[in-house]
């Protein structure tokens, strides 16, 4: 009788342990912001290997991904400026006790590989630079885009650059536009200026330098514990070399 439970228990353990393992593997949806987007590429194929979840990621403007937040689209994680994180937490979308501070990327000029680079390394050399470009590109409802056209309003050149400001739907537009030759310079996250193929980087000088921040939080109405190992992972020391090499910084 012992011989026969312990033949049958032995052969039920196959069973039992494939069952264990596809109740513990979680499918995880995250909306993530374009600024972010170098980073959160690298380290989640890292984070699928380490733990066997299945992560989903949709990238878009950090003002676009808070409407469709705020619209009812479902998602388990987040990565949007820390304005707009505070902004759903606030309304209940966002667990506040999940917020994080994950990486903060400056300001810089993307301009097309091999082509003349301008003068950047103080604030008054920039605005020649400005001025003197032939044209401009930005993503108007990008955070980028906001900080860009706030500082240039500071520095008293608005009206003259919107003639040949070049105002685009997206930072894949504003690449398209340098690469393709149809912008002089592109205004971007430095995160966002490194991957372009076809295009480098020129940094904002100090003087006049702009972050943009990115923080994280789990949705409030997700039970998925993945979702929170996913914004240790990310905001861990696995994360840092990988922030540091995509042109941010904690």
């Amino acid at each position: 009788m012992i011989a026969r439970a312990l033949a049958v228990f032995l052969l039920l353990v196959p069973a039992l342990l494939s069952a264990h393992a596809t109740v513990a593997v979680e499918e995880i949806t995250v909306l993530c912001s374009n600024g972010l987007k170098a980073v959160i590429e690298d380290l989640v194929p890292k984070f699928e290997r380490e733990t066997k979840h299945k992560v989903v990621v949709k990238y878009g403007l950090a003002a676009q991904l808070t409407q469709r937040i705020e619209g009812g689209e479902a998602f388990d994680a987040a990565f949007v400026t820390p304005a707009m994180m505070d902004g759903l937490i606030a309304r209940g979308k966002i667990a506040a006790d999940s917020r994080a501070t994950i990486a903060r990327s400056g300001l810089a000029f993307a301009i097309r590989a091999g082509a003349r680079k301008p003068d950047v390394s103080n604030a008054a050399s920039f605005t020649r630079a400005l001025l003197n470009a032939k044209s401009i590109a930005y993503a108007k409802e990008g955070a980028s885009g906001v900080l860009f056209a706030a500082l240039v309003e500071k520095l008293g050149i608005a009206d003259d650059l919107k003639p040949k400001s070049r105002l685009a739907a997206s930072g894949e537009e504003v690449s398209a536009a340098v690469v393709n030759g149809d912008a002089e310079l592109g205004v971007l996250p430095l995160s966002e200026v490194l991957p372009i193929k076809g295009a480098e980087p020129m940094i904002f000088p100090a003087e006049v330098q702009q972050y943009i921040v990115m923080a994280g939080g789990v949705s409030a109405g997700s039970r998925l514990a993945a979702a929170r190992d996913l914004m240790k992972y990310v905001t861990g020391p696995a994360a840092l070399p990988v922030i540091k090499a995509k042109g941010m910084e904690k």
